[in-house]
């Protein structure tokens, strides 16, 4: 299978599509929490334990470590929370990783997300439209959470196994003595494979 231009464009709409949906699930979670927010997040991360406790339950749910840790970087940002609770709930984010991952390995069974997240879109769609501000954000959310999903199977779908395409590793030698854009390249594509 001939590997090329075309297929890297894909690959970068499909992360682009990922980093939209963390970004719109995001920013409608700090719409929902409001004034609340700082509070909430205190409470959470009050102790270290409790922290790690948060990220783990987060990743959990949303079965992405990499979008809890880019709320976190956010909340951070807007000094919603401090370097150490951050640091704590990052942790528990990668436990939760971790944990998820194992779960599905010893009990056989995964969600497929990527199952539902049109449904999810259809349903956070009609949620735009109410009345309350409250429900467009919560509709917001899902979207966002959704969108997430569909970028990762996006992901999946167009990045190559490279036992049964040995033109990939060919392709990406010609990259290779490019000097700073060689490492931007090979940077791109390890961020590409950790998030499928």
């Amino acid at each position: 299978m001939e590997y090329g231009f075309s297929n890297i464009l894909q690959l970068l709409g499909a992360l682009g599509l990922f980093l939209f949906g963390m970004k719109v699930m995001s920013d409608a979670l700090l719409r929902l929490a409001g004034n609340k927010m700082r509070t909430i997040l205190a409470t959470m991360t009050s102790n270290r334990v409790l922290g790690i406790s948060t990220g783990f339950l987060i990743t959990s749910v949303i079965q992405s470590s990499s979008a809890t840790t880019l709320m976190v970087v956010s909340f951070s940002n807007a000094s919603l929370l401090t370097l150490t609770e951050a640091i704590s709930v990052i942790m528990g984010a990668n436990i939760g990783t971790t944990i998820t991952a194992w779960l599905i390995t010893i009990l056989g069974f995964k969600v497929s997300m990527s199952a539902i997240a049109l449904p999810l879109v259809g349903l956070g769609f009609a949620l735009t439209f109410g009345k309350k501000e409250h429900l467009k954000n919560w509709g917001e959310f899902i979207i966002g959470f959704a969108i997430l999903f569909i970028g990762i199977q996006f992901l999946k779908e167009a990045m190559p196994d490279i036992n049964e395409n040995p033109g990939i590793l060919e392709f990406l030698k010609r990259y290779t003595d490019l000097g700073f854009w060689s490492v931007l390249l090979f940077l791109m594509i390890g961020t590409i494979l950790t998030v499928v």
